[in-house]
């Protein structure tokens, strides 16, 4: 089931997130309503919170299906980052709760990270490029941390102006 997205400025955007404690069915269902928001919206990943639920977990894809690369839908509950690469990558994020939004963001260019998947079992991935800056992006989010956070104080003030005037326009439609 496709979930609505939260739209920033959200208080609930910028809170920590509590770990899973249990993965049960309930949680497996959040896993695939969260993979059918990401596709549908579409987008690269998707954290919990952005759907306005307080747990650690989030979901990604970022296989280059244009290049002929076959979907990787990759479910990650209670990440934690072990290594991080000293190399840095600069790419340009954006993030489905900043509709039209896009700024460039430094961040390592490979990480591991240790996780368990929807169905419990515990896995420890290297990743690069990408994926590396999407997996980053999406634990940020489960730390209250925003994309809008690792730009200028300038760009920073004029997304959220923007943001703030999206939400307005979309108030009005309602």
């Amino acid at each position: 089931m496709r979930r609505p997205i939260l739209i920033h400025p959200d208080p609930r955007l910028r809170k920590i997130c509590d770990p899973v404690t249990e993965i049960d069915d309930d949680i497996r269902v959040l896993a695939n309503d969260m993979l059918e928001t990401m596709y549908d919206a579409p987008g690269l990943g998707l954290a919990a919170p952005q759907i306005g639920v307080n747990l650690r977990m989030l979901v990604m894809d970022c296989a280059d299906k244009e290049g002929g690369q076959a979907p990787e839908p990759t479910c990650v509950i209670n990440p934690e980052i072990l290594l991080r690469s000293d190399d840095i990558n600069v790419r340009e994020e954006g993030c489905l709760s900043f509709p039209g939004m896009f700024s460039d963001v430094e961040r390592p260019a490979d990480v591991r990270v240790r996780y368990l998947d929807q169905h419990g079992k515990e896995h420890e991935r290297d990743f690069s490029g990408l994926w590396a800056t999407c997996m980053q992006h999406e634990i940020d989010h489960l730390n209250g941390t925003l994309f809008i956070d690792h730009i200028s104080t300038l760009k920073r003030q004029r997304i959220n102006t923007k943001m703030k005037k999206l939400k307005r326009e979309l108030a009005r439609e309602d």
